[in-house]
């Protein structure tokens, strides 16, 4: 069962966290759908008939604030995918919250990267499949 269909998280300046999100949906191979004053968006929504799709929403809210007890996992295609999620996150104003590696004490091939966006936000990346 594929629990999410989708998620949204909110920055206060999404001038800052754009590049950041472009940079990282893209390591991941998360397409941009659409990019609006005050809001980004990213992945592919779920159709009739076609439900297998995971979305995500950047939305500008003056609200925003980080928690560190609240954290966002992303499902990367491989071990390389995790390390380009971290290295592209670094390079786009994110913050080291976990290098890439594996976390044996969730299973012996959770291998994941953990970052803070320019916002605090915290998101992680994950492969779950041995070499």
């Amino acid at each position: 069962m594929k629990l999410l269909d989708h998620v949204s998280i909110t920055v206060p300046r999404l001038d800052e966290a754009r590049p950041f999100y472009d940079a990282v949906m893209d390591a991941l191979g998360a397409s941009k759908v659409y990019d609006r004053e005050d809001a980004l968006g990213y992945g592919e929504r779920c159709r009739p008939g076609d439900a297998g799709h995971t979305y995500l929403s950047v939305f500008a809210s003056s609200q925003a604030g980080g928690d560190a007890r609240r954290h966002w996992c992303f499902k990367a295609a491989s071990k390389s995918a995790v390390d380009r999620f971290h290295a592209a996150g670094l390079a786009h104003g994110g913050r080291d919250d976990g290098a890439p590696g594996l976390r044996p004490h969730y299973h012996p091939h959770y291998y994941a990267a953990f970052l803070l966006d320019p916002c605090g936000n915290r998101i992680e990346a994950v492969c779950h499949d041995p070499e």
